[in-house]
């Protein structure tokens, strides 16, 4: 399977041009800074450091180091095992700040308080916009959270929230709050990113979208199922402005808590579909199909039909919450055809066997027969 971090390799030889004539110049940032990344290596991680780099930072990583990338700068590499709380690597260091990716397990935090306490000033925990307690409503960073219902949040472990997800949303609340008691309000930024996307995203939670719409060897029909009529709002975020507004919040943005989303303004799901497809170079007609008739049928939003969860009811708010905090953070967004066009250039990288196996979306033969069968119902 291609890693993320074969992404970054093959990224240059796939000769990404779009990419490239997007890219946005990095300016130097005001002060060179000593940043520690836990993590470093996932899907935000290398961005981030990557960015820092181009900042003119210092940037040390803490993992377990068993994946290894290819930095165009010196990055310090410290190895560590939160899960069985060895940061011995870290004891008696310091740095200017603190990125936190990984954590969801509470403990991991208060670990990690006990020894970078006093060692750094500034603590960025991401977190998710998962937190939340309902998606019924449009709200912002103020909405009430989920609440821990078992025992103890810190004997939970990588093991029971893989059995429960739905601790997933709990413990990142629990672990938010822990940042803030080991590192105080004022140096403690928490971001909650909505869904990620952009090239190396493994989950093909967006990426159904860009290789549906080129349609490579025509393994679909001419025509695509979409759900509901178009009007359904839908928010994500590029992983490299997530991570670039992350160093730049590290770099001394306001303190507080953050919906890290996107775009910019509202777009609806025909408008994401309209920028997906340009972003391909395809021209798809579409089959809008009410969601009603899908849930009838146990077509699951988000899984699939990534991105789109419905704009009514319980899920209402889902795609609605407010990042104005963010925008006036200094948040900004790469257009959503670059998105599309460099997801779809690195998809085409990964080995034939990966491309035949979307992990999120319909597959072609279930889209077909949803498809007539729709036809059917209509006649």
């Amino acid at each position: 399977m291609t890693t993320r971090r074969d992404y970054l390799a093959l990224s240059a030889a796939a000769g990404l041009a779009l990419a490239a004539s997007n890219a946005r110049a990095v300016e130097k940032a005001k002060r060179p800074l000593r940043i520690l990344i836990l993590g470093g290596t996932g899907f935000i991680g290398p961005h981030e450091v990557r960015y820092a780099l181009a900042r003119g930072h210092q940037v040390t990583i803490f993992n377990r180091g068993r994946q290894k990338e290819d930095w165009p700068g010196p990055v310090e590499e410290l190895l560590g095992d939160r899960n069985t709380g060895d940061l011995k690597a870290l004891e008696g260091r310091e740095w200017d700040v603190c990125i936190d990716n990984p954590t969801t397990l509470p403990f991991w935090v208060r670990d990690a308080g006990r020894v970078l306490k006093g060692k750094v000033k500034r603590y960025v925990f991401i977190s998710t916009i998962s937190v939340y307690a309902a998606n019924d409503t449009p709200a912002d960073e103020t909405a009430a959270m989920m609440a821990y219902k078992g025992a103890d949040p810190m004997a939970e472990t990588a093991q029971t929230v893989a059995k429960d997800p739905a601790l997933y949303g709990e413990l990142k609340a629990v672990s938010e709050a822990e940042a803030r008691r080991q590192f105080g309000e004022a140096a403690t930024v928490v971001i909650r990113p909505g869904l990620i996307v952009g090239p190396g995203d493994e989950t093909d939670r967006f990426s159904y979208w860009p290789v549906r719409l080129a349609n490579p060897g025509g393994r679909w029909g001419p025509d695509v199922l979409a759900p509901g009529d178009g009007s359904d709002p839908v928010q994500f975020i590029d992983a490299r402005d997530l991570a670039e507004w992350i160093v730049r919040m590290a770099e001394g943005g306001p303190a507080g808590t953050y919906n890290g989303t996107g775009p910019a303004r509202q777009i609806l799901m025909r408008d994401f579909l309209k920028g997906v497809a340009t972003g391909v170079r395809a021209d798809p007609k579409y089959v809008w199909v009410p969601t009603k008739w899908l849930e009838d049928r146990k077509v699951e939003a988000w899984s699939d039909l990534p991105v789109w969860i419905p704009g009514q009811g319980e899920t209402a708010g889902f795609h609605h919450r407010s990042i104005v905090r963010a925008l006036k953070a200094g948040l900004t967004f790469r257009p959503l055809t670059v998105t599309a066009a460099d997801t779809w250039a690195w998809f085409q990288t990964l080995p034939a066997d990966r491309q035949a196996k979307l992990r999120s979306g319909l597959k072609p033969e279930r889209e077909a027969a949803l498809l007539a069968e729709w036809a059917a119902a209509k006649t």
